[in-house]
């Protein structure tokens, strides 16, 4: 058997891959986060699927549950919000089945900052406005960010700034972001990205946080910062320039 890691994407169930949807169908046991995956991704399984919710379960019980799985022959879903590769936890997990020699692979999702630069209908690299995304999070109550990945050594490139896990700090990561961008450098929140309940705000660096406060967001969206994001105008691309060269 093999424990399929899927990224179960920002939300909505139409946004799986055609992979993801093929695993979900033909896995008797599914492993997920209840506070993220909704009903209608888990109307994928098989109707005599076992389905898990981890939403109360630590580490050790959900390794539990996949060996578990793997003594029986079944194949598991264990699916991760957005993309396995971000903020899923696949490392230790991953590093404790392959201790129990469980098999094991990863399909891809749509990530949240994805479906959140979609919605915005903004592109996050311009032209000669800025080139790089820099994805990372605010540490609260969670593990330490590792040395050199302060935020404002981020924010001094000028890049794209997208904060996962971050949406309780908005206001003290737009007052230490101003410094670097500006206080009216272009600033949006998606909350429940491509969900029904899909919360979109916009602003600056110097209102965001007011409104916020005013939603009454406390966890499931992304902040995003920097001029793309308020589709500040840039040069044009030389992909489809007329007088580039043709290979």
């Amino acid at each position: 058997m093999t424990v399929h890691f899927i990224g179960a994407g920002p939300g909505a169930a139409d946004l799986l891959t055609l992979r993801a949807v093929e695993h979900l169908r033909a896995s008797p046991v599914c492993v997920y986060a209840g506070t993220y995956i909704d009903e209608a991704i888990l109307a994928h399984c098989p109707p005599d699927a076992r389905k898990i919710d981890t939403a109360n379960l630590d580490l050790d019980q959900i390794t539990a549950e996949l060996v578990a799985a793997d003594s029986r022959g079944e194949d598991v879903a264990r699916l991760c919000s957005g993309d396995p590769s971000l903020y899923s936890a696949l490392a230790e997990q991953s590093a404790r089945l392959d201790a129990r020699g469980v098999q094991w692979d990863v399909t891809p999702g749509v990530p949240a900052y994805a479906a959140a630069a979609a919605t915005l209908g903004v592109e996050l690299t311009v032209p000669e406005v800025t080139q790089s995304v820099v994805l990372t999070r605010a540490q609260a109550r969670s593990t330490a960010m590792p040395d050199g990945e302060a935020l404002a050594n981020f924010a001094a490139t000028g890049s794209t700034l997208v904060l996962h896990l971050a949406i309780t700090r908005t206001r003290v990561l737009a007052e230490e972001l101003t410094v670097h961008y500006g206080a009216e450098c272009p600033a949006a929140v998606v909350f429940h990205a491509s969900k029904p309940d899909q919360l979109v705000l916009t602003g600056t660096l110097a209102d965001i946080a007011d409104k916020v406060e005013a939603a009454a967001l406390k966890q499931a969206a992304v902040i995003l910062v920097g001029p793309a994001v308020g589709r500040t105008p840039g040069a044009e691309s030389h992909l489809y320039d007329a007088c580039r060269e043709r290979a």
